[in-house]
């Protein structure tokens, strides 16, 4: 396998991460309200939260989301399985459950074979076992359903159309795949188990490093940096659910990486507890540190984008920026603005991905205590000031910093390289179709401009750009591509392009779809 086909496959598991997050945040954003209502401090000031009903209803509601954070390994199964598969998806989904719970099941065999299965409740967490959907295992978490959802995307891929003999042709084609799984993953328990109890001990030595207290400032360059690569999901991933996080003793319990901590704080043991002191350790590699991007620095970034405009371009690059702003603002969806000065100038960048960094150690210092995993402003509404003692007003403090060193620094950089940022053009394309949601138009310029649907092969999304392997990539048209009203076109690999749309690219992917 060439190099490019290796660094597509590592940017389609990356993308295959974006869905168990993407449900992950509204959930814990529910949970985050839920959790607050019930919260003493709140109950005193809103005397109804009191009422018996209200709170039974909220108890309830607070339950039944629970299971899915208890269940997290499952849904990045079934994500990966999804994301990674590039036929039969549904097949693959339904193979990667079969594939988890033999992978528990053959992780048990496993220990008991070595005779290393703790039978001592009370000792399985230090020994780093658990009991998991009924199954005594090792405790590989999340990266255990990502090992069931790779095995099943991959046999997926390969076997759906197999035909067996006359004999056994009814276990043929996407019967098989299934039947494959148990099989391929018995096998994967068996090597992927001492494997993983040595990984841990490789990603505790990663945390000796981010756990650092310079750790948020290396943890933001690192995302920042791989962005543009769509690979900034892996590496929050093992911040979130790895040894790479840190393992936390909570209540008498083990919790692996720093968002089940979190979790199990924010929404069970609440901002009045004695283990809420452990929170800004937590929330230095959560959303707290997206907030400063995308509530303070993007508008300060953008404005000064405004105030370089040409005069003549002003009215429409106006409508443009706001877009952008607020598109990361209420869903923090940061590529389009990300990308509109990444490529014209990666000093710019540099500058954008430091003024973060040191901004996220300053709110590390200053024991800034706000969840979530998106920063967006109904997180920091939500998990900021509806929660007492998390000191959300260091986001201000140090945002508005922020905001105006990202204002006054990029003006001043753009001026003086002249750079051709947004509005800065000769000609400013407009985005006219995507604001009307045009999305047939949009897509049929899209199509024609990669050299028509016989030079695309595959065709995919994440949440704000459409990524297309291309069989050519020397015959599109470029000028025409910027019709769409694209907010953004780069190569992350030969023949593989990334055109960013932004929140619309689910719809335009749909019509896409339709025209191939």
């Amino acid at each position: 396998m060439d190099k490019t086909k290796i660094s597509e496959e590592v940017q389609r598991f990356g993308r295959s991460l974006l869905l168990p997050i993407a449900v992950m945040a509204p959930v814990g954003m529910l949970l985050g309200i839920v959790n607050a209502l019930t919260q003493s401090y709140l109950i005193s000031k809103i005397p109804i939260l009191g009422n018996p009903s209200i709170k039974l209803f909220l108890t309830s509601v607070k339950d039944s989301m629970s299971i899915i954070f208890s269940n997290i390994p499952v849904l990045f199964a079934m994500g990966v399985a999804y994301g990674v598969s590039r036929k039969e998806k549904g097949i693959a989904v339904f193979s990667s459950m079969i594939s988890y719970i033999v992978l528990l099941a053959g992780t048990n065999v496993y220990l008991k074979i070595t005779g290393t299965l703790v039978t001592e409740k009370e000792l399985m967490d230090k020994a780093g076992q658990a009991m998991v959907l009924g199954i005594q295992t090792v405790r590989m978490d999340v990266f255990g359903g990502i090992i069931s959802g790779l095995i099943a995307a991959k046999l997926t891929d390969r076997f759906y159309k197999t035909e067996l003999p006359v004999a056994f042709a009814f276990f043929s084609g996407k019967k098989l795949v299934p039947i494959l799984s148990i099989f391929v993953t018995s096998v994967v328990s068996f090597i992927a188990t001492p494997l993983w109890i040595y990984f841990t001990k490789v990603l505790a030595g990663m945390s000796v490093v981010l756990l650092h207290p310079l750790g948020p400032f290396v943890n933001i360059i690192m995302v920042r940096l791989l962005i543009p690569f769509g690979l900034h999901h892996t590496w929050s991933a093992l911040l979130r659910f790895t040894e790479a996080g840190g393992v936390y003793e909570i209540a008498g319990k083990t919790y692996v990486g720093v968002l089940p901590a979190a979790n199990e704080i924010i929404f069970n043991l609440g901002p009045n507890s004695p283990e809420w002191k452990m929170m800004p350790k937590l929330t230095r590699f959560l959303a707290q540190n997206q907030m400063i991007d995308t509530l303070f620095m993007f508008p300060g970034i953008a404005f000064a984008m405004y105030k370089t405009a040409y005069e003549k371009n002003k009215p429409l690059v106006k409508g443009i920026l706001v877009t952008m702003v607020l598109t990361a603002f209420l869903g923090n969806i940061t590529e389009p603005l990300e990308f509109s000065f990444f490529f014209i100038s990666p000093v710019l960048y540099i500058m954008y991905i430091l003024i973060g960094a040191t901004s996220s150690l300053a709110l590390s210092f200053m024991g800034t205590a706000v969840g979530y995993i998106r920063g967006t402003i109904f997180d920091f509404i939500i998990f900021g000031v509806m929660y007492e003692n998390s000191k959300f007003y260091n986001i201000i403090i140090v945002g508005l910093v922020a905001m105006f060193v990202s204002y006054f620094s990029f003006k001043w950089y753009i001026l003086k390289r002249n750079l051709i940022t947004p509005g800065r053009e000769e000609e400013v394309s407009d985005n006219k179709l995507l604001v009307e949601k045009r999305y047939k138009e949009i897509a049929k310029i899209v199509v024609e401009s990669l050299g028509g649907k016989e030079n695309i092969i595959n065709v995919e999304n994440c949440i704000s750009r459409l990524r297309i392997d291309l069989k050519d990539k020397n015959i599109i048209d470029k000028s025409k591509l910027k019709e769409s009203g694209t907010l953004g076109v780069f190569f992350p690999s030969k023949n593989h392009i990334h055109i960013v749309f932004g929140p619309h690219v689910e719809f335009v992917r749909n019509e896409v779809d339709e025209l191939l």
